[in-house]
């Protein structure tokens, strides 16, 4: 049999520890398949990804609120026939007010606030119910709110603490 000698990948001879030459060192790995940049610096995607779902949801809601209050007319259920009865000016106000809350809950949700994590939470319960509630006058806006309402209770309260549990 013949004797191989040792080669990389490259074809370049691989150099034992104390011989003397160039040799390349690959940087050390940290330990884990699954690094968290959490530990470092005070990072979650989770956090960011709730905090923009629940502006997005702040968003939608202004937009729906200001069409409730701009024109009554764009809408072709009467007031009357949903769940509440109450005039579009009221659906508006209570969007609108839902919206900017929620925009400013999503800011602090960003920068890691629990206070602003229990806001959204009831904010986005309280979203979910209104729209459900409005769902007969914007059948698809409404269920679009909704769905994304579920994603941003499920963001905070299963990875909303990926931040505390770093520190």
């Amino acid at each position: 049999m013949a004797d191989l000698h040792r080669s990389d990948v490259s074809g370049r001879p691989v150099t034992d520890a104390g011989a003397a030459g160039p040799t390349t060192q690959a940087p050390p790995r940290r330990e884990g398949g699954g690094y968290s940049t959490v530990v470092e610096d005070g990072f979650s995607g989770w956090n960011w990804f709730a905090g923009g779902l629940l502006g997005l949801v702040g968003l939608f809601q202004i937009m729906t609120g200001t069409v409730a209050l701009a024109g009554a007319d764009y809408y072709t259920v009467p007031a009357r026939s949903l769940v509440l009865d109450a005039s579009y000016a009221s659906w508006g106000w209570a969007h609108l007010i839902i919206g900017i809350a929620a925009l400013v809950a999503g800011g602090g949700i960003v920068f890691g606030s629990m206070i602003a994590r229990v806001v959204g939470i009831v904010l986005a319960v309280l979203s979910a119910v209104v729209n459900l509630a409005f769902l007969p006058a914007s059948p698809f806006g409404a269920t679009l709110i909704i769905a994304v309402d579920v994603f941003v209770i499920y963001a905070i309260t299963v990875h909303g603490g990926d931040i505390d549990e770093a520190r």
